[in-house]
């Protein structure tokens, strides 16, 4: 009796779901077509600041009980259309992008008919991409970010990650359009032959959650992962189940303790991170190598992938870490805790990348798109 409940309870929660999504996507597409008329009028001169005021005041009296249409309220309707219309950055971007015959080659390519019009790119941008988004984190993305290619970045990372309003506001303090998209990893020559692997990671990655004081030990930093645990899975990415703190290792007649061991789903494979307070020396990369030899010889299953190691630490020098992974065998990634620029031609490289993703993740067919 109590499956055939939670079963019943299962479906209630599933028919919400889809119900709040359809309210989602209506409740945005409402604000666009609105903002459409707004932008019109007002560009045209023929409605000003008196009439947006006027109108706020009309739709209140007529609709009393209704939120979200007072002046400022229509303002940010109008801005919303006019930063995703048909003849925007944004717009031409995701076009420019997700359209292109000059993707790379291990990218597939959306072959749409040549006789498919404008209107019909951007309803296709509207149904996949607009309307896949809460109103509360559009609001969030467009009042805080005027550049095109970052409010293009945060739209599909959103999507595709699955991101909550929180989990997004997050990820805007902690300045993720800069930390992933942007500087070249310090990974070995292995993990640079193994496709898509270095995309799932983040260089710097940012903790700020764990309130540590400026003079901690690795152990206070290990400690604090742990109670933070939900928090530091969502900043290291999606698809890792933890295993354990100081995970032992047998070799020999001695036993070894790692920091932080999880498994990746996607990748199939074991992933330890080592937690450093210092900056990057060499050495840490001989303990690291042989953790993983220990991992694979004694912890990892038959069918799965080689372990990743990730070395945390304070700060790196990019030429001593490029002779230090020059030689190494084993699949490693250095990261640090670090802002850095962003490289305009990267984050291209990095859009085409999530605009792939997002397009196998949303089974999206080269028949999407055509003239009927």
């Amino acid at each position: 009796m109590d499956t055939d409940f939670q079963h019943i309870v299962q479906l209630i929660e599933s028919a919400k779901e889809r119900v709040y999504v359809k309210a989602n996507s209506e409740l945005v597409a409402l604000y666009f077509n609105v903002g459409n008329i707004l932008s019109d009028k007002i560009s045209k001169g023929v409605w000003g600041d008196k009439t947006m005021t006027a109108l706020a005041e009309f739709i209140h009296t007529k609709m009393p009980n209704l939120s979200g249409f007072n002046r400022r309220g229509l303002y940010r309707m109008k801005q919303f259309y006019e930063i995703h219309a048909v003849n925007s950055e944004v717009f031409k971007l995701w076009e420019e992008l997700f359209f292109s015959v000059e993707r790379t080659e291990k990218q597939d390519v959306l072959i749409v008919s040549p006789t498919v019009t404008q209107f019909q790119k951007h309803q296709f941008y509207m149904e996949n991409v607009l309307l896949k988004v809460s109103w509360s984190q559009h609001l969030d993305i467009f009042s805080k970010i005027k550049n095109p290619e970052e409010i293009l970045f945060y739209l599909l990372e959103t999507i595709t990650e699955k991101w909550t309003r929180a989990e997004l506001q997050r990820q805007l303090k902690t300045a993720t359009y800069e930390r992933t998209l942007l500087a070249k990893q310090a990974t070995s020559p292995m993990v640079q032959k193994m496709d898509n692997i270095q995309a799932l990671f983040k260089d710097p990655y940012v903790f700020e959650f764990l309130d540590l004081p400026d003079n901690h030990s690795e152990k206070e930093f290990e400690k604090a992962i742990v109670l933070n645990l939900q928090k530091f899975i969502l900043e290291i990415g999606k698809g890792f189940t933890y295993m354990g703190e100081q995970y032992r290792l047998q070799v020999g007649n001695k036993d070894y303790y790692t920091d932080l061991l999880f498994y990746h789903r996607d990748l199939q494979c074991l992933v330890l991170f080592e937690l450093k307070i210092q900056d990057f020396e060499p050495e840490f990369l001989g303990k690291l190598n042989f953790y993983l030899e220990a991992l694979d010889r004694d912890v990892k299953r038959p069918h799965e992938n080689p372990s990743i190691g990730i070395l945390l630490c304070k700060g790196k020098d990019t030429e001593v870490v490029e002779y230090s992974l020059a030689r190494s065998a084993s699949p490693t990634i250095i990261a640090e805790y670090q802002t850095q620029l962003i490289d305009k031609q990267l984050l291209i490289n990095k859009l085409n990348q999530l605009l792939s993703i997002f397009q196998k993740t949303n089974n999206l067919s080269p028949l999407e798109i055509s003239n009927n």
